[in-house]
């Protein structure tokens, strides 16, 4: 299978680093023409000079500008004022004490992890439904369903992906949109690096430290290690294709069987 996005514009949120970056590079070796987003213009650039490095012949294009922000969303729309697909891959996480969450923490999460994916949605749908086709995904996250006790905050905003994701998709019925979440499992990214390390001991290496988290805190997934970020953007990749042109809707999984469930 050869996904051939050549003559479409991706817009990756988030995608200085980690699982956004993989996703970028993926849609970019797609042959997508690619925007790149991130808070400032130094960490765009860096992250275009990284991934050019890499792939020469990348069509990339800077986007910077804070997106849980609107005036940071309407830089990115400046930017970038028409989309094909649009990764809503944006997304803060950290362990908290349950009742230490404060009412800040919870507008917090829902501005960044749901309100910025529902901001460029209204930004780009309506010119997808125009043009007859288009893909909007939401990176979600197993924690949407199995809320973790150690970070409920990052749970329910992930939840509200999901349902955000499904109506979006009913608002675009019959228009050649696609509108799809994507249930990302623990990833092995430089960020969760970090939050591994707040729940283990951290004088420990690696690959023990890895083990160690995935046996205490996340002991259902059938995969028993991280996931890596390119896992995740070759999902995305085949859901920004023509290939999924019946998928939407959907909260589809990439999550190493961590989820208890037979179905999505």
């Amino acid at each position: 299978m050869r996904v051939d996005l050549s003559g479409k514009t991706a817009l990756v949120t988030g995608s200085t680093q980690g699982i956004g970056s993989a996703i970028a590079k993926g849609l970019a070796a797609a042959g997508a023409r690619v925007a790149i987003n991130g808070r400032t213009a130094d960490s765009v650039q860096g992250a275009i000079v990284r991934l050019k490095r890499e792939m020469p012949d990348a069509d990339l294009v800077a986007a910077a500008g804070d997106v849980s922000d609107e005036a940071g969303a309407a830089k990115v729309v400046e930017a970038v004022p028409d989309a094909d697909v649009l990764v809503n891959n944006l997304g803060i996480f950290g362990a908290q004490e349950p009742l230490d969450i404060t009412d800040a923490d919870w507008r917090r999460y829902f501005e960044v992890n749901v309100l910025a994916a529902v901001r460029l949605t209204r930004a780009y749908l309506p010119g997808m439904t125009e043009r007859g086709w288009g893909r909007i995904q939401y990176i979600a996250s197993d924690s949407a369903i199995v809320i973790p006790a150690e970070m409920i905050h990052y749970g329910v905003s992930k939840t509200a992906l999901l349902g955000v994701s499904r109506g979006f998709a009913k608002h675009a019925a019959g228009t050649g949109v696609t509108v799809n979440s994507v249930i990302a499992g623990p990833t092995h990214t430089g960020g969760v690096e970090d939050f591994v390390y707040e729940l283990v001991d951290k004088d420990l290496p690696w690959d023990e430290a890895q083990r160690e988290f995935m046996k205490k805190h996340r002991p259902q997934s059938l995969l028993q290690r991280l996931i890596e970020p390119e896992e995740i953007a070759n999902l995305v990749v085949y859901l920004s294709s023509t290939f999924a042109s019946a998928t939407t809707g959907a909260a589809v999984r990439v999550d190493g069987g961590y989820v208890d469930s037979i179905v999505p």
